[in-house]
């Protein structure tokens, strides 16, 4: 063991002078310490709202159900989402969306922005859709094609396309 210099305490006990030094490095630890709770809270929340008009549509986001119309849903990442509403006596819409990063997800910037930024980032994205009437065919226009296929397919002809 090197030799320390010694150095008398206010009590008179001989103390060395590595012992004397650390309260600079306690608190520099009580510091950091303190800090990493603060830098650790920084986030991003995700949330996508699909919204129909008029509203009460079925909407699933890549085959998931996330409910009935304006429904929300968090997402973790970004890129192309396959959105799918139904609605009765509406058209069934599919939309793929190609959701963008922000500028703070950007690789390098994210990770002040996740993990060392104090507080909530917040990223919505809003989707409107205008939902389209079906159109009902008449009971006669239905009943001829089905006959001309029919007729068609018992010929051994089947035209593509009608």
């Amino acid at each position: 063991m090197p030799f320390l210099p010694q150095r008398l305490s206010p009590l008179g006990q001989c103390r060395s002078v590595r012992r004397c030094r650390p309260v600079g490095r306690r608190l520099c630890t009580l510091g950091v310490v303190l800090l990493i709770p603060i830098a650790a809270s920084g986030c991003v929340r995700r949330r996508m709202t699909v919204r129909t008009h008029p509203a009460g549509a079925q909407v699933s986001v890549d085959n998931q159900v996330i409910g009935t119309s304006p429904a929300a849903t968090p997402f973790v990442y970004y890129g192309t989402r396959e959105i799918r509403i139904e609605k009765p006596g509406f058209r069934t819409e599919t939309i793929r969306k190609n959701i963008r990063p922000p500028w703070y997800q950007w690789p390098v910037v994210e990770f002040c922005s996740e993990t060392l930024w104090p507080g909530e980032l917040r990223d919505e994205r809003i989707v409107d859709v205008q939902l389209v009437p079906e159109e009902m065919q008449p009971t006669e226009s239905v009943v001829q094609r089905a006959d001309d296929l029919r007729d068609q397919s018992r010929s051994g002809i089947v035209t593509v396309g009608q």
